[in-house]
């Protein structure tokens, strides 16, 4: 559904009078003492990456504790001051009347305070205690732009707790962007480079550099492709350069996986993460583990290449998964039989009987009611269809609509029925998540299933073309493939 004209200002005007200033991006304070040297106080700003600092004092005249601000707006005019800035401490330069705004107040007086006060940075107050720093752009950001915040946050994170927090912002700027009618393949888009944030943070928090260095962090799955929005589970995983060793590989993998799940990514039900040896191994052993996958016997083979084909850099040394697709590519020269086997995969799931029909008409609930699972009936067979296309003809985009695209290009596939599945998806997905964040709101774990009775007119005739345009999708895959040979 199109948001209505004017959606989005007024989205916007709602935050900015409803919200609370401890909603918006309050930098946590950073302190330095007031007979410090300009010099010195700039280096430390630089090492954090910050523009101001708070500055505690005794004030001159009754020897009490005092705050003030130092900015770079500050610096600019004591350099213009005769002393050396070696020679001046930041007491000298820094400002006392730091304006003060409680974290409970309306976003909307602090705005007011700064404009009444012509200042660029507010205190913020729980009470009597110092929380950080409200700035302008942080302010105007939360107005206009959340996520530029999450980003700010999850940038600045010192731990797991300071990452799980943004984490949690993004979970809600899914809920506010999806219901006010923005488009699913935007919001996909944003989740993804906000979790690529997180995912590459946290690693630097858990991870040494020379490990980092030495490795190429991976996400497999949805969470690859950039079309996972709720976290459901993780799937990861760890390239090592050949000859590389690291002694404590297996408590930093565990570190890395229950960060992951205090995040809100729950474990992966088929132990596809880093604490799986099979998920952390340099880069010639892995050569051969794909080769097993695709010549052995392994039964689990063809799972493990489709989660690994999705896979995509998080943080390290990209070159090491650019390798393993070449070899990659290289395994699977000449193996028709192998992918008609892995496309068979789409095939797989069975519809419920006279399903269509049924989502077709107007539903009542009841206890004989088939739900649909929206997963494996529509957007798994897509998904893994385009997948099994791009393993064949060496398409290497990351996401199911890039890969579509490819392989209309290469000839390879019509572009109606290209485009009619790439709509079908993100119908699909659309509509699962609406149904899935309306489980969380009932405190239930988000799923797949969903009763035709449940569907909305909107949702339920759609969604009928959608499955359709699936089954259309299946029929061309039996045929491209030859399924009736296997």
């Amino acid at each position: 559904m199109k948001p209505t004209p004017g959606a989005e200002p007024q989205r916007e005007m709602l935050s900015l009078v409803t919200a609370r200033v401890r909603d918006a991006y309050v930098r946590k304070p950073f302190y330095v003492d007031g007979a410090l040297d300009l010099v010195a106080v700039c280096r430390q700003l630089s090492e954090r990456g910050l523009t101001h600092a708070l500055v505690k004092d005794t004030a001159a005249s009754d020897g009490a504790e005092r705050l003030g601000i130092f900015t770079t707006t500050d610096l600019r005019d004591a350099l213009l001051r005769p002393e050396p800035p070696a020679a001046l401490p930041v007491r000298e330069c820094a400002r006392f009347d730091i304006v003060a705004v409680q974290a409970d107040a309306d976003l909307f007086e602090a705005l007011w305070l700064m404009v009444r006060h012509r200042v660029h940075r507010l205190l913020v107050k729980d009470g009597e205690q110092v929380l950080g720093v409200l700035g302008q752009l942080d302010l105007v950001s939360f107005v206009a732009n959340h996520s530029h915040i999450i980003g700010a946050q999850i940038d600045d994170a010192a731990g797991v707790d300071d990452l799980a927090a943004a984490a949690a912002r993004v979970d809600d700027l899914v809920r506010l962007l999806h219901g006010s009618g923005i488009r699913v393949e935007r919001v996909m888009r944003l989740v993804s480079e906000l979790n690529t944030r997180i995912f590459a943070r946290l690693w630097s928090l858990v991870a040494p550099p020379e490990l980092i260095a030495h490795s190429c962090l991976l996400t497999m799955g949805s969470e690859g492709r950039g079309e996972q929005i709720l976290r459901t589970d993780q799937d990861n995983a760890l390239l090592l350069a050949d000859g590389y060793e690291f002694a404590g590989l297996a408590e930093v993998a565990a570190r890395f996986n229950a960060a992951l799940v205090q995040l809100g990514w729950p474990p992966c039900p088929g132990d596809i993460m880093l604490t799986n040896t099979l998920w952390r191994q340099p880069l010639a052993a892995f050569r051969e583990t794909l080769r097993g996958w695709v010549h052995g016997s392994d039964p689990e083979g063809p799972m493990h290449l489709a989660i690994f084909f999705d896979a995509a850099a998080k943080a390290g040394d990209a070159a090491l998964l650019a390798a393993a697709r070449e070899h990659l590519d290289r395994v699977l020269s000449g193996a028709d039989t192998f992918l008609a086997r892995f496309a068979a995969a789409a095939d797989q799931f069975q519809e419920p009987g006279s399903w269509l029909t049924r989502l077709a008409g107007r539903m009542s609930p009841g206890r004989d009611e088939q739900p649909l699972d929206l997963k494996k009936l529509g957007t798994f067979p897509i998904v893994h269809g385009v997948r099994a296309l791009s393993l064949k003809y060496g398409v290497r985009a990351p996401g199911t609509i890039d890969r579509l695209a490819a392989l209309v290009a290469a000839g390879r596939l019509d572009e109606g029925l290209a485009r009619d599945v790439g709509d079908a998806l993100h119908l699909l997905i659309g509509i699962r998540l609406t149904h899935q964040l309306r489980q969380r709101e009932r405190g239930e774990a988000p799923g797949n299933e969903v009763r035709p009775s449940e569907l909305s007119t909107l949702e339920r005739e759609p969604l009928h073309d959608a499955l359709a345009i699936v089954k259309r999708f299946r029929l061309f895959l039996r045929q491209h493939f030859r399924f009736d040979t296997l």
